[in-house]
């Protein structure tokens, strides 16, 4: 989710998207949206539950990993590059190799993409406290805008997309993405994305609906986003968080689900949406994948797998990627 302008997608672009996905059939809206400030800080609480497995598989990649990670994504000649990370969060899985690299001598930029202004303001501040030596250059854009700088971005770069964000696509989207990211690259850039792999589908399904209800409270601020942004007047009590998981594709999906007959106003739209008892509002994705259908997926992107790290448990890869 990151050198020009620091703005957020703006409401016109947020009203744009509701239009259009409250008028489909089934109702979709997308989950780049639930990264408002306060979706972010939910976020975090999730990463830290214990159902949550990803964000520890890929920490313990990180520890484990460290070395050979910095080394495969530094330069083969040396010299100066910039590391690129889409949705950076807090990046604390990101500060263990930007550790490597400082302690390598590793002459580098760090620049942290995220969506949220909030998000971004917190990274920096304690990447100034906790590293201080570390050259950073934040910015807040979307993807696409980050994908659209990157192809005019100067040297060396190694790009970061990290926590299975690439599982949030569906099958078309990833690979169009996918093709973005290879686009820019020069034959000695990289790529390192983190893919949540397939697993017992209860522990799956459980990351995703935890029993605190920390994830449903992240599903429903997207509404409460709505509210506050475009006047909408979205009931919370009259809905609820719903996941599922197919481990046939390896998709999960989230839903928020209307518990009755309700209409909805959007008053920056000037319109009013009907909803059934039960109809649903699509609101994630987050495919598993396995490591053939890594390599798979690579190649018909234009990319091949330079090499992949995984935790003790296989439970995640982090998958080191060049142009073809």
């Amino acid at each position: 989710m990151p050198i020009s302008s620091i703005l957020s997608p703006s409401a016109t672009e947020l009203a744009r998207h509701v239009a259009e996905g409250l008028h489909r059939a089934p109702k979709a809206l997308s989950s780049m949206y639930f990264y408002d400030d306060a979706g972010s800080r939910l976020f975090q609480q999730i990463m830290d539950l214990p159902e949550y497995y990803p964000t520890r598989a890929e920490f313990a990649i990180f520890r484990e990993h460290g070395p050979a990670i910095a080394a495969a994504l530094s330069p083969a000649g040396g010299g100066d590059f910039a590391l690129v990370e889409l949705g950076a969060g807090d990046g604390a899985k990101t500060k263990l190799l930007l550790r490597e690299l400082l302690a390598a001598g590793t002459p580098f930029t760090y620049a942290p993409v995220d969506i949220s202004a909030g998000a971004m303001t917190g990274l920096v501040a304690t990447l100034k406290e906790e590293l201080p030596a570390l050259n950073v250059a934040p910015v807040v854009e979307d993807y696409a805008t980050a994908l659209t700088q990157l192809r005019t971005w100067p040297g060396s770069k190694a790009v970061l997309f990290l926590g299975s964000n690439i599982g949030n696509f569906g099958p078309a989207e990833r690979l169009d993405f996918l093709r973005q990211l290879a686009a820019p690259l020069a034959p000695a850039d990289r790529l390192l994305i983190g893919f949540d792999l397939q697993k017992d589908p209860r522990r799956i399904r459980a990351a995703y609906d935890d029993a605190q209800g920390v994830t449903a409270a992240f599903n429903l601020n997207l509404l409460t986003r709505l509210n506050r942004e475009l006047g909408a007047d979205f009931n919370l009590a009259y809905w609820q968080h719903y996941t599922d998981y197919n481990p046939l594709n390896g998709a999960v999906r989230s839903f928020l689900v209307s518990n009755r007959a309700q209409q909805v106003h959007v008053a920056a739209l000037d319109e009013t949406f009907e909803f059934a008892a039960w109809e649903v509002i699509h609101t994630e994705n987050s495919y598993k994948f396995t490591l053939p259908q890594i390599k798979a997926l690579a190649a018909d992107a234009g990319l091949r797998v330079v090499e992949y790290f995984t935790d003790a448990a296989t439970d995640f890869a982090d998958v080191v990627l060049a142009a073809r």
